[in-house]
């Protein structure tokens, strides 16, 4: 018997920390139970995609077919993809991203069982067969006759620590350290710097890490410093926006411009001097499990972070409030309308800051209630960020403490692999 598995999805942070290890483990699990299957991935639009999500999703071996957000709705209106697929009379409709209802429509559509995955919540209990939750807590307030549906696989994101590669240990990789193999490297104190994907963060991002790479280098010339390409970008993206000409923004940070060298190692050079590293490979989870410290955006990135244990500062500056304009819903349509968007953008960046005092935005923040990370918003001063990241750096109990603390709230791994247990099983009873 053949099967058709239909995952949903669709931002660039599900496919990396969702879809990934969950299309894994379904191979895995599919091939011991001698079942054949095609996986297909079917995004939909999300106001933080890049253009590039497709291209990711087809690049994971285990994945069959993928169709891109722009053909979503005509699909969920019609039932007919762009490239009208076929089905096979069995399958199941996993939600690994987007709205948890598009699961209902097309499930109902194909006849086929369907599984969510819940990582905070659990909505259209009534009609949708089987949920992985990520805690206990998503299923609380679910009525009792609905509980069995309802199983705790962990937290997917989580799977991050589990996924390191074996390649060489990567500080001696980026460095082209050479060292005998009996004598241990010395520690090298490394920064990862991570601005963002969207040119709505880079634009304040990359000068802005740039200018705090460059203040924590005067004090600590030993650091060195990385920049995890995202795979939804390229070097010459983020060379991009350290070009004075290029990005309008670079005027608001002094010395923040850099240019890019394309050797076998791709770096930026900055006009002081200092070179930091562009590292292309990913999942870079090796590479950051390097880093003493990270400065980063808001994002799926403070989760991959917090699986690792990896102690950071959330940087969410705001000295151009038109620039941002990666908002969800209503607020990140109108921030990007053609002429006015820049006018929205300013009044929306502006009332969010103001009513969102105190609300958490780093995801281990959002697990724990509280701020394990520090998350600074306003009007950062690169000197300002780089004192605080040279305090941390100089006391490594502080971050030996947060990183612990990172530990602590992070959820079960194994998730992926109980996901791919509870979608055996849906297909079994049909």
């Amino acid at each position: 018997m053949t099967v058709d598995i239909l995952i949903l999805s669709n931002g660039p942070g599900e496919l990396a920390t969702w879809v990934r290890p969950a299309v894994q483990a379904l191979r895995q699990q599919l091939a011991n139970r001698g079942t054949e299957a095609r996986i297909s991935v079917v995004l939909s639009p999300c106001p933080h995609a890049t253009g590039k999500e497709a291209e990711i999703a087809s690049s994971y071996p285990e994945v069959d077919r993928v169709q891109a957000p722009e053909h979503f709705f005509s699909f969920l209106l019609s039932g007919k993809t762009a490239q009208n697929w076929d089905w096979h009379e069995t399958g199941v409709v996993l939600f690994l991203g987007g709205d948890q209802f598009f699961t209902v429509v097309i499930g109902k559509r194909l006849k086929y069982r369907t599984v969510t995955y819940a990582e905070w919540d659990a909505r259209w209990y009534r009609w949708i067969d089987k949920f992985g939750a990520m805690k206990p807590e998503v299923f609380a307030k679910i009525p009792q006759k609905y509980a069995s549906k309802f199983a705790v696989v962990g937290d997917l994101i989580a799977e991050v620590a589990d996924r390191k590669s074996t390649d060489l240990p990567c500080f001696l990789a980026l460095h082209g350290n050479a060292y005998p193999e009996a004598s241990p490297a010395p520690k090298i104190e490394l920064i990862g710097l991570l601005p963002g994907s969207k040119a709505a963060k880079l634009a304040l991002g990359v000068p802005l890490c740039l200018a705090i790479a460059q203040s924590i280098h005067r004090i600590r010339p030993q650091t060195r410093f990385v920049i995890p390409v995202a795979p939804t970008i390229d070097v010459q993206t983020i060379a991009r926006f350290a070009d004075p000409e290029q990005n309008p923004c670079l005027h608001l940070f002094d010395s923040a411009s850099a240019e890019l060298h394309l050797t076998e190692s791709p770096f930026l050079l900055t006009a002081n001097g200092l070179k930091i590293e562009l590292w292309t490979e990913t999942p870079a989870y090796n590479l950051l499990s390097e880093c003493s410290l990270c400065l980063t955006t808001v994002g799926a990135n403070t989760a991959e972070l917090g699986s690792l244990a990896v102690p950071m500062i959330v940087l969410i500056p705001t000295q151009q409030l038109d620039a941002m304009k990666a908002w969800d819903g209503l607020p990140g349509l109108l921030a990007n309308l053609p002429l006015v968007g820049s006018v929205f953008a300013t009044a929306i960046n502006w009332a969010i800051l103001q009513l969102g005092k105190g609300k958490l935005y780093a995801w281990p923040n959002i697990w724990a209630q509280e701020e394990i990370v520090p998350e600074l918003i306003g009007r950062l001063e690169p000197d300002a960020v780089a004192d605080l990241a040279i305090d941390y750096l100089s006391h490594p109990d502080k971050l030996a403490r947060m990183g612990d603390r990172l530990r602590a709230v992070r959820g079960e791994s194994g998730a992926a692999k109980k996901i791919a247990e509870l979608v055996c099983q849906e297909i079994e009873v049909q």
